[in-house]
């Protein structure tokens, strides 16, 4: 697996466990301590995304509740709710992962932990936000 798909999941694990916790991500990531051997490569880019996410949530929720059609972010599945956010964050501020790599890279992992329907939907909501992206205010 690659290191920047490695930072993708571990990224979500720690938004997922914050958000189930209601803690911030940055301090779950904190208490997580050291990381172990298969993280290391991927630790930078994680906490890039991890800091990210956290300090663009509330514009990235505004986002999610405003292009989903017939969803609100309450009703959406935690997993894929925290893989849109991350998928957001990484389209929309990270500038140098290509868009298409970006919900290439959530859609895989919708697909690997979320239920059947989910992947659609990631790829869906992601790339009406690739469409929208140069008229949005960021």
């Amino acid at each position: 697996m690659a290191a920047r798909t490695k930072a993708r999941k571990l990224a979500l694990d720690i938004l997922y466990a914050a958000e189930m916790r209601g803690e911030r991500p940055t301090d779950v990531l904190a208490q997580r301590g050291r990381p172990n051997t298969d993280e290391i490569s991927a630790r930078e880019h994680a906490v890039r995304l991890i800091e990210g996410v956290q300090e663009h949530r509330e514009r990235i929720d505004e986002l999610l509740a405003t292009y989903a059609t017939g969803w609100t972010l309450d009703r959406m599945p935690a997993v894929d709710r925290n893989l849109l956010r991350l998928g957001a964050y990484e389209l929309l501020w990270v500038d140098d992962v290509p868009d298409g790599v970006a919900i290439a890279e959530a859609v895989a992992l919708a697909t690997e932990l979320s239920t059947d329907e989910s992947p659609r939907f990631v790829n869906g909501l992601l790339s009406r936000l690739q469409r929208l992206k140069p008229s949005l205010a960021l």
